[in-house]
């Protein structure tokens, strides 16, 4: 009994971490959620479109490449989505293979890898997120530097970048912002110095309801966040990409080395990359890594094209490697 205990236990658990049917499907792509990014309609079009069936998969980055580690000998997935910093992981660790997919010319430099390991299918800006009405007719902030100012003591919040990873992205942004490096975060350290004397809000933990409610008025977050406040909440949201300047951090898809159906992978990452493909992320308000041309209903919803030239590419790689080092300098001086 203990030992057939155990088998079913460990049944469940195998149930739970791999798609359903994984092996009777069309293609199978790793960590493709139904209520992340909207993924619900973009497996449906890839259905309807090219007439390739995939399974929802709830894997995130870290899990989608420790199971392409453990299957590396006898790959189950076909394609694979995850953050950047994971995609160049898998790059590195020859768990994915080159591809270059429709329009991969078009995605910019540092959006790609230049083989087509990984390449960026859509991004979000770190900037402001801005409750208007929390503000109590303080003025909306337009740079980071205006976040310094008295009138917005205790008004703004920034996930603890020592612990997440958007709070990370934040400070690379505001580094890069002030004329920071990656190797070297002096003047972000200085500006979180400077901002401790404002009271900041400082969670470790994702803030957006937080800010929704009005309790944190300003939070550093992605693009993303506050243009689905603006257009799904009640209230007055905003977004403000900094006039200093900000970064964009992607999202990236590969196909799985020795995928057992590479050609329907492949197929499915062209569709991706299709006009059509690019132009579904928007419906969760993200932005396509090609520049497509959206519907005017579509494209009014984000800022302006030269608001986001704004926004800068980084070393991600590089960015990783370094994150631990900041947060441990962060936590010393800053906090």
């Amino acid at each position: 009994m203990k030992l057939s205990a155990t088998l079913l236990a460990a049944g469940l658990a195998l149930a739970v971490f791999q798609p359903a049917d994984a092996r009777a499907q069309d293609a199978i792509c790793y960590n493709c959620p139904p209520q992340w990014a909207d993924w619900a309609s973009m497996l449906a079009a890839i259905r309807s479109g090219i007439g390739i069936d995939m399974p929802f998969d709830n894997k995130n980055s870290g899990q989608t490449f420790a199971q392409l580690v453990a299957e590396r000998q006898s790959p189950v997935a076909d394609v694979a989505y995850y953050g950047v910093t994971t995609g160049i992981k898998a790059a590195e660790q020859g768990l994915v293979t080159a591809y270059k997919p429709t329009g991969f010319d078009e995605i910019p430099d540092g959006l790609k890898d230049p083989d087509g390991r990984w390449f960026a299918v859509h991004s979000g800006t770190i900037g402001l997120f801005v409750n208007v009405d929390a503000l109590g007719g303080v003025p909306v902030p337009q740079c980071f530097d205006d976040l310094l100012k008295p009138e917005y003591s205790g008004m703004v919040g920034y996930l603890d970048p020592s612990s997440a990873f958007v709070g990370y992205a934040s400070a690379v942004a505001i580094n890069i912002a002030h004329g920071g490096t990656l190797d070297d975060f002096d003047p972000a350290i200085e500006y979180f110095k400077a901002l401790a004397e404002n009271n900041p809000i400082v969670p470790k933990q994702t803030a957006y309801a937080r800010t929704v409610s009005g309790e944190i008025p300003i939070q550093f977050d992605y693009d993303f966040n506050a243009y689905r406040a603006k257009y799904t909440e009640d209230g007055n949201f905003e977004f403000v990409l900094p006039c200093e300047k900000t970064i964009t951090v992607p999202y990236v898809m590969s196909l799985v080395a020795d995928a057992p159906h590479p050609e329907a992978g492949k197929k499915v990452l062209d569709f991706i990359m299709s006009d059509e493909g690019q132009a579904i992320w928007t419906n969760a308000f993200l932005r396509p890594s090609r520049p497509i041309d959206l519907p005017e209903e579509v494209a009014s919803k984000f800022l302006p094209a030269s608001d986001y030239a704004r926004a800068e590419a980084v070393d991600y790689a590089r960015m990783e490697a370094v994150q631990q080092g900041f947060g441990e300098r962060y936590l010393n001086e800053v906090r």
